[in-house]
């Protein structure tokens, strides 16, 4: 189900350009010793070896790089490394101060992870079969369903980037009134569910690594990870990796894969069939509320189509009733 994490945190200011070792890639920061002391304990290794950086994260907020280990039974780590920057960049032009405090908020820690390409998780996707999408699924439930009435403590309260209370700048550039009206009942009835977890809270496609087979899934960047109900990751998921057609043909089926696969892991004193029933009934509110999020941040989004406003659509009739 993923790799082990372990979470640190450490200060420091940003460092000058270093070359990376033996023709790797050149980092913008150097491995202090603080830094590395965590890492070695966290692992249990005698010394580290600081590799290739694997992507810059969002807005230029730091690095993700490969480190490479001697003495334990781990050859190589992951390591998510933040720092600030002096102007942040952003696609939809919203730096704002709402946005940094919620990214700093979000990179509290430098964070040690699991290296899932020697755990067999080398494969990545940028469009998916059947296969790899229940793969996800399958992960997700079993994850929702491991956490399952677990209090987020330590996490975000609400867990997902895009939940209403950490978004008002984008609830007032969207257009559409009538849910602007509705977004706050909207975010109550989703915290308001009876069955919660811990929600991955940024489960897109391009945050899953697979098998060679792809028949098997492991997630990585749990940035946003909090308690909530498990319709958001299902939704958001979805989304990533589906267009409008496809969404309105297959929803309901992988729906019932989901299911399944939550049905088989949770614990056998839980009612599943009056869980299934409340997140069924939360699957459009979800949706709906990941609509909202992009209409006000990227409005031209290919991710605003027909199915998504159907939806949206059956959500505001249900709130007249």
């Amino acid at each position: 189900m993923g790799g082990r994490v372990w979470r640190h945190a450490v200060g420091g200011k940003r460092q000058r350009n270093k070359e990376g070792e033996n023709g790797m890639k050149p980092l913008t920061w150097e491995m202090k010793q603080e830094y590395q002391d965590v890492i070695l304990q966290a692992c249990g290794a005698s010394s580290l070896r600081v590799g290739a950086k694997i992507q810059t994260l969002w807005s230029g907020y730091g690095e993700i790089v490969r480190l490479h280990l001697e003495g334990c039974n781990r050859p190589s780590v992951v390591v998510k490394h933040v720092k600030f920057p002096e102007e942040a960049e952003h696609p939809g032009g919203l730096n704002t101060d709402h946005s940094h405090r919620r990214k700093v908020r979000s990179y509290q820690m430098l964070i040690v992870l699991e290296d899932l390409d020697v755990a067999g998780y080398d494969q990545r996707r940028t469009s998916v079969k059947d296969t790899e999408i229940r793969a996800c699924l399958s992960w997700l439930a079993h994850f929702h369903a491991l956490f399952l009435g677990v209090a987020p403590e330590g996490l975000w309260p609400v867990g997902t980037y895009w939940h209403l209370e950490t978004r008002p700048d984008e609830l007032e550039a969207m257009d559409d009134a009538e849910l602007k009206a509705a977004a706050s009942d909207i975010d109550r009835i989703l915290n308001e569910s009876r069955f919660k977890t811990i929600v991955h809270g940024d489960a897109k496609l391009a945050n899953f690594c697979f098998s060679q087979s792809g028949q098997e899934a492991a997630a990585v960047d749990f940035q946003y990870v909090g308690g909530s109900c498990g319709m958001k990751d299902v939704v958001y998921f979805l989304g990533s990796c589906m267009a409008e057609k496809e969404c309105e043909r297959r929803t309901q089926s992988l729906l019932h894969y989901y299911f399944s696969e939550l049905k088989l892991a949770v614990k056998k004193d839980v009612d599943f069939a009056v869980l299934e029933k409340e997140w069924r009934e939360m699957f459009a509110f979800a949706w709906t509320d990941y609509h909202r999020f992009l209409l006000g941040w990227m409005p031209g989004s290919w991710k605003i189509n027909r199915y998504s406003k159907q939806l949206t659509k059956e959500v505001l009739r249900k709130l007249k009733l």
